[in-house]
């Protein structure tokens, strides 16, 4: 199994509509992500105040990888899909369906998570530059070297084996040593359609 690493930050509906495609790849390829946060503030050198970066970490500090997960999934709904407003009453509401304490909500005004938040966030972004955002992906390479590149940036989040697809495509042009940068002119806004769920584990691989 290949283990693949994401960085978010829950604001990006980019990023957003990226953990969707990769919850399909989970399905399609023998793969399981893990999620982790940078901060669109630090990139931005501005400063963290009320952010749900700090309630993911947080999280993933006391209640570990899946917890992040599964709440990633839920904030990402209120945020994209419904359109709520940041603040305490979306993290209460995101943490209670995950069945966490809704106190944990507190911690996006706590700034002693910052320095978790930072690791991460350079964690993230070393390999691939200061010159991108969200998201970043991380892969290890069938050489042992270290696969890592932002994006890909998509409308909407392909299903099936239309999602393993893209992920072979994706890892067969970021896989090669000398080759930089892809891009178009975005057309079109995110496109919302119903959110794929994250599991408490990935799904079993199974060979088409």
């Amino acid at each position: 199994m290949t283990i693949a690493d994401m960085w978010f930050d829950p604001r990006c509906p980019w990023a957003w509509l990226t953990s969707r495609w990769l919850l399909e790849v989970e399905r399609a390829r023998d793969v399981q992500i893990r999620f982790h946060v940078m901060s669109l503030a630090l990139l931005n050198n501005r400063p963290l105040a009320g952010e749900p970066v700090r309630v993911c970490v947080a999280v993933e500090q006391h209640y570990g990888q899946d917890a992040l997960r599964r709440l990633y999934t839920a904030l990402g709904t209120r945020i994209h899909h419904e359109s709520q407003a940041l603040g305490r009453d979306l993290f209460t509401a995101a943490l209670a369906e995950i069945g966490l304490p809704p106190a944990l909500a507190d911690s996006a005004n706590f700034d002693g998570f910052d320095a978790a938040v930072r690791e991460s966030h350079d964690a993230g972004m070393r390999p691939v530059g200061l010159d991108v955002g969200t998201p970043v992906i991380h892969v290890p390479g069938p050489d042992g070297r270290l696969i890592a590149f932002f994006g890909p940036v998509i409308a909407r989040a392909p299903r099936g084996e239309d999602a393993g697809r893209l992920w072979d495509g994706v890892l067969l042009v970021a896989g090669t040593e000398e080759f930089y940068e892809l891009k178009r002119t975005r057309s079109r806004d995110p496109i919302f359609t119903a959110p794929v769920q994250a599991a408490p584990t990935p799904q079993a691989y199974v060979p088409s």
